[in-house]
């Protein structure tokens, strides 16, 4: 054991074990004492909970699978017109929080909504309500979940695809195969690591997911935690629920690893690298393509923002209202607080784990990123009762002043929530780009005289560039969006655009909403056209 005792293995086992304590009170909650609210809920809503959360987590996972994934093969493999726009547009759609779309679908398609609107302009009254189609209940949930979260299948899928050598597409053609074969046979197996990746980032967003399942009155194990906690005042139950998303994730884990475990990620110099050749569709296949792509853009991006400048426009007073430079301001340091300590300790225990090898420092390094499957607003009241608990038990028994004030209703609380909940985005995004290091790399540095410090700073985190740009704007999408570790931790008169959007939406008004939610969506795709030439560049650009 003592072998293993550097500083970058100290390192790693500290921020492992911080990220830890919130996640195993949410375990040790599972064995404390209910209401008899449980009792009661177990015999009759908790299989419909699991069962509901089961069916929203499959199709969910089923429909991002085949938008994702064939977008990606689209724009990577084929030449047709907008290639070039739709491959940074289409991850434009990560700009769109699911509670947002939820309100534009509904608001479009509901009774006398905007679609009716439109036919009345346009063909004059009638009785259009019987032919516009209803998005609600679990088919709404499915679509806005689905279309918000696209975008993490359709990335690492893409430049999976990029990195394949034209080598894979001409054995293909040697041997016969079709083009949906090749797909099929070659193209998929070569990325699967990274597309299951990326469904694994979508199914713990989904078992997440609040706003979308409660504003379409789905109940899942996610509405079932907020009820126990907000109608009953029962953390502990709240907690023990907490404990079924947590298997589903283990779950996940446990098949992302196998999926992982014979999986090469760098490339033998020996074998060569043939750049590959995008293949120029005719017209009718060009159409198509196109035909797909811009339908996919536009109704995970054009669609619910339009709807929110709808609104904007139709109710300009609610513009003139909103303190914008102030929610601007807060969210932005918020965004470059976080994204700023997340990445520099990810990258301390990934370094860490690679250095030391230890089992033990990767078990904990495995638990550590299963907080991202734990709701919000549950890792905000385990860090409350943890602080709690360590304030009265430790910090008062040594004689000291209470803690609470410096750690619960203040930027620090609510930077180390973040922390926690977001931490598996930059440790797994940064493991992913060193398992394409080889560690000959490290070895030959070794040799030549370098430290370990060295290595880090001048080898790997060089390396590291485009995969650390490709965290920073999904840990950003993330806070962006990120609305119940705000609400409760956040100090006093402390707003964001997600909370002030949620504060209106929650008094029926929402199309004061629709502003904070307009400027939500905007700060993001900004931040997305600015980045994405980094992130989604070819090897030939």
């Amino acid at each position: 054991m003592f072998r293993y005792l550097n500083i970058w293995f100290v390192l790693s086992l500290l921020v492992s074990t911080f990220v830890i304590i919130p996640i195993v009170t949410v375990f040790t909650s599972f064995f404390e004492d209910t209401s008899n609210y449980y009792e009661l809920l177990k015999n009759t809503f908790l299989v419909e909970y699991i069962l509901n959360s089961s069916i929203l987590l499959l199709c969910v996972l089923i429909l991002t699978f085949l938008l994702g994934t064939g977008s990606a093969y689209i724009v990577s493999f084929f030449k047709f017109p907008f290639c070039d726009f739709f491959k940074w547009s289409l991850i434009l759609s990560f700009a769109v929080p699911p509670y947002i779309y939820a309100y534009s679908l509904t608001a479009f398609f509901e009774n006398y909504g905007t679609a009716y609107s439109i036919l009345k302009n346009l063909f004059g009254d009638a009785n259009y309500n019987q032919s516009i189609p209803k998005f609600d209940g679990m088919l709404g949930a499915i679509l806005s979940i689905s279309f918000s979260l696209f975008a993490y299948v359709y990335i690492l899928a893409r430049a999976s695809f990029l990195y394949q050598s034209q080598n894979l597409i001409d054995l293909g053609k040697n041997l016969g195969f079709s083009k949906f074969k090749s797909l099929y046979k070659i193209i998929l197996p070569a990325a699967r690591p990274a597309i299951i990746a990326g469904l694994s980032l979508v199914a713990m967003e989904t078992l997440a997911e609040f706003g979308a399942v409660d504003f379409f009155s789905i109940n899942t194990l996610t509405t079932g935690i907020y009820n126990s906690w907000i109608a009953f005042d029962d953390l502990a139950f709240a907690n023990r629920i907490s404990f079924f998303l947590l298997l589903f994730i283990f779950v996940l884990f446990i098949l992302e690893n196998l999926s992982r475990r014979n999986a090469r990620y760098h490339f033998n110099s020996r074998g060569g690298f043939k750049q590959k050749e995008k293949i120029k569709l005719s017209n009718g296949k060009s159409f198509l393509a196109f035909s797909f792509c811009f339908l996919l853009f536009f109704l995970s991006f054009l669609f619910p923002l339009s709807q929110m400048m709808y609104w904007t426009l139709k109710f300009p007073e609610n513009l003139f209202d909103l303190k914008i430079m102030e929610l601007l301001l807060n969210t932005l340091y918020l965004v470059s607080l976080s994204s700023f300590i997340l990445i520099l300790f990810s990258l301390i225990s990934n370094y860490g784990n690679r250095v030391s090898k230890n089992k033990i420092l990767n078990f904990l390094s495995t638990l550590s990123i299963s907080g991202y499957a734990i709701p919000g607003v549950i890792l905000a009241i385990a860090f409350i009762t943890f602080i709690a608990w360590f304030d009265n038990s430790i910090i008062k028994s040594l004689g000291f002043e209470s803690i609470k004030k410096v750690f619960i209703g203040s930027i620090l609380g609510l930077i180390l929530v973040y922390f926690v909940r977001f931490y598996s985005l930059a440790f797994n995004g940064i493991k992913s780009g060193y398992e394409k290091i080889n560690i000959s790399v490290d070895e030959s540095a070794y040799l030549l005289g370098y430290s370990k410090r060295k290595t880090f700073l001048n080898i790997h985190v060089p390396f590291l560039r485009n995969s650390l740009l490709f965290i920073v704007i999904l840990i950003s999408l993330e806070i962006i969006r990120e609305l119940p570790i705000t609400l409760i931790l956040r100090p006093f008169n402390f707003e964001t655009f997600a909370t002030t959007a949620y504060i209106s939406a929650s008094e029926d008004l929402l199309e004061a909403a629709a502003v904070p939610s307009l400027f939500l969506i905007l700060i993001a795709s900004i931040f997305i056209i600015i980045s994405s030439k980094y992130i989604l560049r070819e090897n030939n650009e």
